[in-house]
Order: C-alpha cells, then structure tokens, then sequence
C-alpha cells in the first residue's frame, strides 16, 4: 500500500534510502512518497467512479503546498475548514468551484473570503451559522450554495474525540432538526441549500457505519422531496481508514463495492418524478495521506530506568501527537536493522529474536511525551534512525512549538529525487513574530 520498503536491511523510501534523506533535511522530519500520494488517490477515484464524485481532499490531515499541488494536478478538489486552509487551497491552484468549507466556528472574516473567492459548498453546522452566512452575503451582494451538516446518529465504533457524527456531537443538526431547518431556510434568495453533508468520523474501518448513514440521509432527502425542497448534493465526508497496522483497513474498492448501490441509481440524470439527481461529493484525507509519508526521528540517550528501557529521541508528542493525544498506534522500526530483522509486517509485536522491550520518547518535559509504550524493537543506540510509520496524516498539521522546538522539515521523494518542501525551522524563525 504504500513506498517505504527495506533493501539489503536499509529502509528506503521510493528509490532513496531514508537515510540519505536524514543527512539532507536533518531530523525529526516528516518523509512523503509521491508515487503513494498518486497511487492512494487513484485507487480512490477509480474504486468511485461510477458515481461521478468530486474528490475533495482533507486539506487538514496534510496540508503542504507541494501535496496539495500534487493532488491538484490530479484533478482534486480541496475540503478546508479555517481560511487558513482556504488561503492553502487556492496557492495550490484549486479551482474555487471545487473548494469545500466545513467546520463549526466560521468566523465573519473566513466567510467574507469564501464568498469573494466563490467557493463551491459552504457546509453549514447549525441555525445561527446560516443567519450569519446569510447576511454577509446580503452585505456583498454575492449568492452561494450551502449544505445542512447533519448528525445521523451512528456510532462509527472509533475514538472519542474523533466521533463527529453522534447525536450529542458539537457538529451539524440532528436529524429531527434537519427537516424543519430546511423548511425555514430553504427559501433565502443568496445561499441556496440545497446540500446534505455527513461526516461520521475517522478513521472508520467497517463499511456498516456509512450504509446506515447514507441510507438515513437518503431517507431525509425523499421526505423532503415530498414537501417541495430538491436537494441536489450529498457530501458523504470522509473518514475511511488506513493500514496503521498492515492489513487494518478496507481498500478503497471494498468501501466502495459497499456504498456504490445505494448512490448509483440515484446520481442517473434520469430519475423518478419527485426525485432530483445527486452530485456526490467525497473528502478523503488519512486514507490517501497516511500511509503516504514516514517521520524519521533520531535515538538521542538510550537509558535504563527500573526495569524499562527508554529510547529518548528528538521527536517527540511535539512532532506527533497522535500517540499522547489519541492513544493511537503507529508502528515504529529502525532505518537499518539489518537483514536478519527487517519486519515481515507492521503490528503491535513482531516475534523476532533478539527484540527489547522499549518506550520511544521524546524530549519534552511531559510524562505524556511518548511515540510508541511498551513496544519490542530491536535494540538501539545513541545516533540510530527510527522510522515512525503511517505519519502522513495529522502528523504535520498537528506538529507543535512547544518546549520552545522549532517545527520540523517536510520532504518530498519522487523516485530518486529528494526535495525539502517546508525547511526545517530556525531558533530565529521561533520569535519572529515576537520581535516587535
């Protein structure tokens, strides 16, 4: 599923060996593969096709100009949240027809932006959003298109924190809501809603969860129908997983195989009386991102504390919060182990001889300041590479100044070729903005 592969016991990335790409960017710094970002999107595109959907990528699971560039040139559409990442969306050359904006706290100065920059779909998250959307496009004279988020109540059976599509979630409208919030804003003359967006949450590794939420929006859709209001858009979010450990999560096809006969007949130009053709719209973001980068991390201290061994390293939950923040699991192996223990898998534990027991963390002056607990890696030294696996999502974009560390670089590999995409930050580059 993805470029990082070892070689005689060295772990290269694409056709470079990662630690040549140390050398050149320093550490900790977060790898990408070109060739995965373009596999993982296709595969995606492809497995959804006969639904004509428009891909909007995640811009907050990887938000790099160069990635978005890339997918870009692939045709994708961009999923923003914050005018920050509309701003990223349209450096990277998308179209604004195909930018679509979600999120719960859309300030006055953010729509204002979308509006000018003629966005495709605001994604709406509740009554008094729409009011303020509604105004200032009365303001600027400008008209838009808006879909209801709506809350199918489904468990999607991952974290807390990472659930967004419950009944008592701070996203979108219920569904008992959502019928009279049509009824009341259907009608405005600027912001034509005529969208239904659902987002249940990520990562989401059964195909159950989305059957029963599109078959619930599709029930809402009919009864709206009935009383006079076409909706002509559905925005089935994203949150399809990705292999954390290998073979972890569905391939594109089978979310695919699973969801397609439920929107197929209904995207058909052709369709029932009372019934209005659906545009299907897509935001996947960890599924094509994830496991399309690494984050190299170099053992600074290797130390002995009771009966646990720590491997202190120069990234830390600063560089990735995944692990402290979430209790997420990413595999993590050395750069060159050498032949005789390159992992046959990525899991939890490899029964392998000679493995020590090991806690991976970082620097920073927390107890929570760890990558990966309790893991067996062969034994390391001061000055030996790790690999932290499945890091292209929410790795970056989650990244921290905190403890004073500067962020780490970014780098793109495209077969032989190395390019630092965001350098790595300076001591200087830490109190710019406070040089006042």
């Amino acid at each position: 599923m993805d470029e990082f592969h070892y070689r005689r016991g060295i772990l290269h990335c694409e056709g470079v060996p990662a630690a040549e790409v140390a050398k050149k960017a320093g550490t900790p710094c977060y790898v990408y593969s070109r060739a995965t970002f373009e596999q993982h999107y296709r595969r995606l595109a492809e497995a959804f096709a006969p639904a004509c959907p428009l891909l909007c990528f995640s811009v907050k699971c990887c938000s790099n100009l160069s990635i978005l560039r890339l997918l870009v040139s692939m045709g994708s559409g961009m999923d923003v949240v914050s005018g920050g990442e509309l701003l990223r969306a349209r450096r990277a050359g998308c179209d604004p027809s195909k930018i679509v904006y979600a999120g719960v706290g859309k300030s006055d100065a953010e729509i204002k932006l979308a509006l000018q920059e003629g966005i495709g779909l605001f994604n709406v998250e509740s009554e008094m959003e729409f009011e303020n959307l509604a105004r200032i496009a009365k303001e600027l004279g400008v008209s838009t298109r808006a879909a209801l988020r709506v809350n199918p109540d489904v468990d999607p059976k991952t974290h807390r924190y990472t659930t967004t599509g419950k009944r008592e979630s701070k996203f979108g409208v219920d569904l008992e809501r959502a019928e009279a919030f049509f009824a009341r804003y259907g009608a405005d003359p600027l912001v034509s809603l005529r969208g239904i967006h659902l987002h249940i949450g990520s990562p989401v590794y059964t195909t159950d969860p989305y059957l029963e939420s599109v078959v619930k929006a599709l029930a809402l859709i009919d009864r709206l129908a009935i009383g006079g209001i076409a909706i002509d858009t559905l925005d089935l979010g994203g949150g399809f997983g990705a292999d954390y450990e290998s073979d972890q999560s569905p391939v594109a096809a089978e979310y695919a195989t699973a969801i397609l006969p439920l929107l197929v007949p209904r995207v058909q130009p052709s369709q029932p009386a009372g019934r209005t053709p659906l545009k299907v719209v897509l935001e996947p973001g960890r599924a094509i991102a994830a496991n399309a980068g690494i984050l190299l991390t170099r053992v600074e201290y290797v130390k002995q504390s009771g009966d646990r061994t720590f491997a202190i390293c120069d990234a830390g939950m600063h560089s990735l919060l995944r692990p402290s923040h979430y209790g997420a699991f990413h595999f993590v192996w050395p750069v060159a182990p050498g032949e005789a223990l390159v992992p046959t898998r990525r899991a939890r534990e490899l029964v392998m001889p000679g493995l020590v027991r090991t806690e991976v963390v970082g620097p920073l002056c927390e107890t929570g300041d760890f990558i990966a607990e309790d893991r067996l890696l062969p034994s390391v030294t001061r000055g030996d590479l790790l690999a932290v696996y499945t890091a292209g999502a929410y790795g970056m974009t989650m990244a921290s100044r905190y403890n004073s560390h500067p962020l780490p670089a970014e780098v793109l590999v495209d077969g032989s070729t190395i390019s630092i995409i965001r350098r790595r930050e300076s001591y200087a580059d830490l109190i710019a903005h406070e040089e006042v």
